[in-house]
């Protein structure tokens, strides 16, 4: 069966105080609130800065069980490195602590920046680099970082998920498609208003989405009658096939009869993300182990009073 993990891009949003986040919710409670509202978040803060061990365990602690955390890559190895030399960067990523998510890790996202342009050997080269497994993480961290360790009870052979996103027209090239498939790696489907390239390749056995705004980057809510149009979609990809009107840059090919879906709803500007997130997981049918709001906010006030 597939799983849907449907969720919002980041959690600490100033605007989202006193609006998504009730009146009175203090803000070290807010991954709390937000991660029994959707079942899936996509973490920001490591995109610009390395995170710590410590931090990856608090928000292991704060989220329920079934929780399913992404995370965002740092920008210090595809904006300001570029892929240059980046065997180290990348070690000094998984040492900062991401695997300390354990089951709750779900993908890892490297998002490009439009002006890089797509360069097969240099990608390729890239790919190579990024662990499979728990195990080549541990062995590859340990060249830069010789403590390192696995969490407690992980096990060697925790299979990574990688996906990959682009703004750059030069990737809209089979060549890019079929090096993502040779190493499993997802093609991010990012829903951007136009603002840069689309297209809906399935290069692994899970789908990763970005749903930046309808109609206006970061800034417009999804109608729903869009939200359906995303519905339909997911439904077909989770089943193995791709949609008839599907935009592809590569072949059209057979897909594992079943794929997980990673959703992520990126505009935030004007607060759309949470209630597009819990629209679209009430079409999915995957709402109901999600919390009301109202009740939600109730009893983190009573567990303050108690406390």
């Amino acid at each position: 069966m597939s799983e849907f993990h449907i969720g919002i891009s980041g959690w600490r949003y100033a605007p989202w105080r006193n609006n998504f986040y009730p009146k009175g919710l203090v803000q070290r409670k807010e991954l709390y609130f937000a991660s029994r509202s959707v079942n899936s978040i996509e973490i920001n803060g490591s995109f610009y800065a390395l995170q710590t061990p410590e931090r990856y365990n608090g928000w292991y602690a704060d989220t329920p069980d079934n929780f399913v955390f992404s995370v965002k890559a740092p920008r210090y190895i595809t904006h300001i490195r570029r892929l240059n030399d980046v065997e180290e960067p990348i070690a000094n990523f998984f040492a900062s602590g991401l695997l300390q998510l354990r089951e709750k890790l779900g993908a890892i996202l490297w998002q490009f920046p439009p002006s890089f342009k797509f360069n097969e050997e240099q990608f390729h080269q890239f790919l190579q680099l990024l662990p499979k497994t728990t195990g080549d993480a541990l062995k590859s961290t340990r060249k830069y970082h010789p403590d390192f360790e696995l969490p407690e009870h992980s096990a060697k052979t925790t299979r990574l998920r990688h996906a990959v996103e682009i703004r750059n027209q030069s990737f809209i090239d089979p060549k890019f498609i079929k090096l993502l498939r040779k190493y499993n790696v997802a093609f991010v489907i990012a829903d951007t208003a136009g603002r840069w390239p689309y297209a809906e390749d399935i290069t692994s056995d899970f789908v990763y989405m970005r749903l930046h705004g309808d109609t206006e980057l970061y800034r417009s809510g999804y109608s729903k009658s869009a939200i359906e149009h995303w519905y339909k979609r997911i439904k077909a990809w989770s089943r193995g096939s791709h949609p008839k009107d599907a935009k592809l840059i590569g072949k059209r090919v057979r897909l594992h009869e079943s794929l997980d879906v990673f959703c992520y709803f990126d505009n935030t500007d004007k607060l759309w993300a949470p209630q597009d997130a819990r629209q679209l997981s009430a079409l999915l049918g995957i709402d109901k182990g999600l919390e009301k709001q109202g009740d939600l906010f109730e009893e983190i006030k009573a567990e303050r009073k108690a406390s």
